[in-house]
Formats: structure tokens, sequence, C-alpha cells
């Protein structure tokens, strides 16, 4: 017993660090390939529209498979002047916008040089002292790097200090590092997992799309909402009568926003937690494990000029499955795409209602609720113990009605049995939860899902995560 409650209190004490880490502004820079697609335009307007939700650190303009001697910090800038006409406006919505004059000094460039090319003697750049500068700050909160094209420049900056530190200093720089790539865009990507290995890397490797998470942003998947990324959608909501942002937004060319899952789990909503890619989130679920190899460049995909596969050589966090029920067909579906999809009609309704606030007053435009629990978010249970799950003190700052769901996320935790709040509705504010009989110690993952009936419907999340120890 004195084991047991040991264990308990350490459990605790490592909730209360990861709850005080979690509300923390994440520090971002971002990687892009810009004008490679007009996705990249269209992912860095959805960014600028959550930029009071983290510290950016830096813009930089690099290439990829895609472009491959250019680089385009001007259309950055472009980006950032339609948002200096609408920042002071979205102020009145919600405090941290950053300005113009804060933004406009982060944008900076990689070398227009392709890949591994562009890394080892002679090949630093603006965009990788930079991101070394940002990894040297005394500030002890995680550094993401959100890579929309090719990482050459965040492996520049990697080579060099490699090169300049210690081994001791050099670690301690690599540990503060969360990189989230989409996919591989150039052969650094690769040549960064295999020699770095205690960074922390979200990816599903290789340069055959067809299998990546992110696919789940957008594309037409069976089960997933088409309609809210559809062109008359974006057209309706974004684009058009929207501002000069909205008005900035390209047309789709490929796909909208394949990069976009990349910063997704840094939004603050109460269900994202980016410490941890396997709890699941807006941007998707992810595992860390060794994953099979397989040679992407073939059929549709093999390109004579694209550098060859090889197989991961140390655990990454990479493509999971979730099972869900789709809200369209009713359907049940299995697989890595779904971990995105599932929540599309609350991340584009989000992103709508935060484009209306470029333009419009606080009195003209919904803004989500603020969920509460009544307890706190990690509970410890034993077998077959009841508990009341309590949503009391939840507001919602427009004076909205609101719409209450508890479910199971059962791929977050460890218990492999399904939950049932039988004979309760699930939708119910306050509600009993009997824990399982287990065997072993388990943990369950509870969300609590509060929507608004404003326009757009907006969506906040409490996650509660149960442990639950044998009788």
């Amino acid at each position: 017993m004195k084991k047991f409650n040991i264990l308990l209190l350490l459990l605790l004490l490592f909730s209360f660090t990861v709850i005080a880490q979690a509300n923390r502004k994440p520090r971002v820079i971002v990687l892009s390939d810009i004008e490679a697609d007009p996705d990249d335009t269209q992912s860095l307007i959805r960014f600028l529209l959550y930029s009071n939700q983290w510290d950016v650190e830096g813009l930089i303009a690099t290439t990829s498979i895609h472009q491959q001697t250019r680089v385009a910090p001007e259309s950055m800038i472009k980006v950032l002047e339609a948002y200096k006409k609408v920042q002071p406006n979205l102020l009145k919505h919600e405090k941290g916008y950053p300005s113009y004059e804060q933004l406009k000094p982060l944008i900076k460039k990689g070398l227009a040089v392709y890949g591994m090319n562009g890394v080892g003697e002679g090949k630093d750049s603006e965009g990788s002292d930079w991101i070394i500068k940002a990894l040297e700050k005394q500030d002890d909160r995680p550094l993401w790097v959100t890579v929309w094209g090719g990482p050459n420049t965040l492996a520049q900056a990697l080579w060099k200090i490699k090169k300049t530190k210690t081994e001791l200093k050099a670690e301690a720089l690599y540990k503060k590092l969360r990189v989230y790539t989409i996919s591989d865009q150039d052969d650094s990507g690769p040549w960064i997992r295999k020699n770095f290995p205690s960074i922390f890397f979200v990816v599903t490797p290789g340069y055959n799309y067809s299998k990546a998470t992110w696919l789940g942003i957008a594309f037409p998947l069976p089960g997933s909402n088409t309609e809210v990324t559809s062109n008359e959608w974006l057209a309706k909501n974004i684009q058009q009568g929207h501002g000069p942002l909205g008005a900035a937004y390209p047309d789709v060319a490929y796909g909208m926003e394949g990069d976009t899952p990349s910063f997704l789990n840094l939004i603050s909503n109460g269900l994202n937690d980016p410490e941890h890619p396997n709890y699941g989130g807006w941007g998707g679920r992810y595992e860390l494990y060794l994953p099979d190899f397989e040679d992407s460049n073939t059929g549709m995909f093999k390109r004579e000029n694209w550098p060859k596969d090889e197989p991961e050589t140390r655990p990454i966090w990479t493509n999971a499955n979730d099972s869900v029920v789709s809200a369209v067909d009713k359907k049940s579906y299995v697989g890595n795409r779904e971990t995105i999809w599932r929540w599309r009609t609350e991340f584009q309704n989000d992103f709508a209602a935060r484009m209306l606030w470029t333009t419009k007053n606080y009195n003209e435009c919904n803004h989500p609720p603020v969920p509460k629990l009544a307890h706190s978010d990690h509970l410890f249970v034993k077998s077959g113990e009841t508990i009341r799950l309590s949503a009391a003190g939840t507001t919602d700052p427009d004076g909205d009605s609101m719409s209450y769901l508890w479910f199971q996320y059962k791929e977050a935790g460890t218990y492999n049995g399904n939950i049932s709040f039988r004979p309760y509705s699930p939708n119910l504010y306050e509600i009993p939860f009997t824990a399982p009989v287990v065997e072993s110690v388990q943990t369950i993952h509870l969300i609590l899902k509060v929507t608004d009936k404003g326009t757009p419907a907006l969506t906040r999340y409490k996650r509660v995560i149960v442990t639950v120890t044998p009788q």
C-alpha cells in the first residue's frame, strides 16, 4: 500500500507538471516552400488567425522537392500585409495577436538549394542561423519547427550545432526541438532522424503521400465531411466578403492546406496536448515506434529525381489508427487519416469564425465556449468504483445555449474495452461513470465536448484521464 501511495503521488506531481507546461504558449518556427503550391499561403493565413495562441519565433522560406531552386519570403510578406490590416480587429475578440511590426523581422530565408546540397560547410543561411538563435534563447519551453516543405534549413542548423558545440550543450539544444514535417519533401528529413536520434520528430516518412496522416485535413476520404472543405464553402466562409485576409486566401490547386496539420495540435482547445501526440487532437494522433520500411518511390509516386527511401533507424512519432463512426454516413471507419478528419467540422467552423473576427465587432461574432470541470482532469479510481463527471461552471462568452457530449477516446488510453454511460445519456453536463474491472493499472481518456449554438457553432473540450487500479 505504501508503494502504491508513493506511485500515486508521483503520478499526481507528473500530471501537474504536464498541465503547467500545457498552459504555456508554444514557441513556433515555420519552414515553408511557399509558392510551390497555393496551400502554403492558405496554411499561413490560418496560422496567423491563431498567432495569439503561440509565440511566433520565425517564418522561414525554404525549398522542397517541388521547388528546388527558389525561396519566396516576399510571398510571406504579402500575406503579412493583409494580416496587418485586420490585426487591430482581431484584438477586439482575443488578446495577444502580434503586430505586423513584430512579425515582419521574423521572416527569413534558407538557401535556394535543394535538400542535402544545402547542408555542410559554407551552407549557413539567415534561416539556419535564426533557428540556432531561437534554440539558444534562455527559454526552457520546447521549440516547435513545423515543416511545410523541405527541412534542409533545419538540417544545416543542426549540422552547425554539432560541429561547434560540446556534445553536452548540443544535446541540450536537440532536446528542446519538436519537429513535425509534412511527409518527406527532400532528403534532409531522413538525415536528421538518422543522425539526431534524440530529436522529437513527427512524420509520415517517405515521399508517397497517399498514406500520410495529414491527408485527413481536406481530402475527400470515405466518411469525411467534404462540404466544409469544398470550393463553395471556402468561397462563402473564407475568401469572399471577409476582408483583405480572406481575399488573400488562394483557390485550391492540389489540396486544401496540406501543411495545416503541422500546427493544428498546438491550438489550445482542451483536446490537444502537443507533448503527447498519442493522445490525439485536431492535428491527428501519432504513436512512437519504428515503422516498417516501405519504398514509397513506386507507382504514381515514382520520380527519377526523387531520393530513395531508407529504413528508419529509430522510433518516430508516426501513423496511428483511430476507429471512428462518421457523422456523415453513420458508418465505422478505421485508419490514420481518420485521426484528423474526425474533427474536420469543428476545426473548419473555428477557422470560419476567426475569419469573421477580422472584419466584425465582438457582438457580431461567435466565440468558443469555455468548458469547466468540477473536479480534476486526472482522476484515480478503483475497479467498479462510481464517480461523477461534471461540467458544472461551463460558460459561453456570448450567452449561447450549449450542447454537451461525453465520450471515450479509446485509442488514447491503455484500457482496451469500450466504456458505456448507460443507462444515462452521454449528453448530460453531469453524468455517473463506473470504472471497469481491471487486472492491472489502466488509463481511460474521457472527452467532454461542448458545442455552442452560435453561428458557426464552435466547440471546445476537456480531457479527463482516469487511472483505474485493481481492487
